[in-house]
């Protein structure tokens, strides 16, 4: 079966839908409308200038820059985490627990499943690496963002439960047990949903453009069986990841609380 090309006039009928539906929110006084039309613009200037790159760089396949775009990716995925944050680490913590603790399990997943499961070669053949590396990094910055979001704000809710834990002789890890335990299961639950889901309630994205390419239908289900089950281990072993290392931050070397290490986010 051959790909049903697009034109522009259908992307256009697409895009009135998303202007009609901000029209509504603006007549409806939400405060959504500005906000979904930018997202709108947003979404299509960045996809244009993506599919240049990735056309230029299967074009011209070479493991440095495939390294380059993977870094490029990776950087951005960390200041997204960051951004989203109501109360956030101040200095480069801020940046860094979302973007190396992202960096290690979305990149670690990726290569191993290049080697191992996928086997393209080169192992980093662009077509391959960077779809990949891409739909891992951005289930696992989601992960993230949320585990992290929820850890702060409920740490500095439950400040005083806490600091009285640590008064009666509790470790710092003890301390905020319950709050990591939450944490980390905010920043996994989109993706248990996924999963339990997937084939009932709705058709991943990866499997319904594989099919609308012409794929076969067992294949594409194969595929995206392998790319939730990496997504869910990536954002997994992320997430923890990042809970555990922000968990400790919270507290200094001699286990005190140190709130003064947080401070208000963009979203406050």
């Amino acid at each position: 079966m051959d790909l049903i090309s697009l034109s522009a006039l259908d992307l256009t009928l697409a895009a009135l839908l998303v202007v009609a539906l901000a029209g509504l929110t603006i007549w409806a006084r939400m405060g959504l409308g500005r906000s979904l039309l930018i997202a709108g613009a947003r979404t299509v200037i960045q996809l244009l200038l993506i599919g240049l790159v990735l056309q230029t760089l299967f074009d011209h396949a070479h493991l440095g820059w495939v390294a380059l775009m993977a870094l490029v990716m990776v950087s951005i995925a960390g200041y997204e985490v960051m951004a989203r944050q109501q109360r956030r680490f101040a200095g480069l913590w801020g940046y860094g627990i979302g973007a190396v603790t992202m960096f290690v399990s979305a990149f670690a997943v990726t290569v191993l499943a290049l080697t191992t499961m996928v086997g393209p070669s080169p192992w980093w053949e662009p077509q391959y690496a960077i779809p990949l590396l891409g739909m891992l990094l951005g289930n696992t910055m989601t992960g993230i963002a949320l585990g992290l979001d929820r850890l702060t704000q409920t740490v500095w809710r439950e400040r005083r439960t806490i600091e009285a834990r640590l008064a009666l002789g509790s470790g710092w890890s003890e301390a905020v047990a319950t709050m990591r335990r939450e944490a980390a299961r905010s920043g996994l639950m989109p993706t248990i949903n996924a999963m339990a889901a997937a084939g009932i309630v709705s058709l991943p994205g990866m499997m319904t453009g594989q099919i609308l390419a012409g794929a076969p239908p067992v294949e594409a289900v194969k595929y995206q069986i392998l790319i939730m089950f990496l997504i869910t281990a990536g954002t997994g072993f992320g997430t923890l990841g990042a809970v555990w290392f922000a968990s400790r931050r919270l507290f200094d070397t001699r286990e005190r609380l140190r709130l003064d290490r947080l401070k208000p986010g963009r979203h406050t």
